[in-house]
């Protein structure tokens, strides 16, 4: 069993910038995979980002691409998503998910591939 637990979330400016984690207990988290998802009420979750645990390989969204960035601490079990340049339509609960699946990360952006999710951290992006 993984508990995750995501942190980092609140109210930013347009333009702003958070630091989401997303620290993983429980059995010993050092092999599979990681991705961030976010959602608003009345939509499907939807796929952000996602990192390999061992290699660090990447994979994102378009709309995130060149603002979002991905990375994990291995000795910390902990994954993070740095936003940067952040836009009301940024606006979302960001749940991180873990999987032990060995698929390319790029085929990793549905959420009935993650078997461990936390319960989300609120990001509000608003002048």
């Amino acid at each position: 069993q993984v508990q995750l637990v995501e942190s980092g979330g609140g109210l930013v400016q347009p333009g702003g910038s958070l630091r989401l984690s997303c620290a993983a207990s429980g059995r010993t988290f050092r092999s599979g995979t990681m991705g961030w998802f976010r959602q608003i009420p009345g939509k499907e979750r939807e796929f952000v980002a996602v990192i390999r645990w061992s290699d660090g390989s990447t994979y994102y969204t378009n709309d995130v691409k060149g603002r979002f960035t991905i990375s994990r601490d291995r000795m910390k079990d902990t994954a993070y998503l740095q936003m940067s340049n952040l836009k009301p339509e940024d606006t979302a609960t960001y749940y991180c998910g873990a999987t032990a699946s060995r698929l390319i990360v790029s085929s990793l952006r549905n959420g009935e591939y993650y078997d461990y999710w936390g319960h989300g951290t609120q990001v509000t992006v608003s002048s």
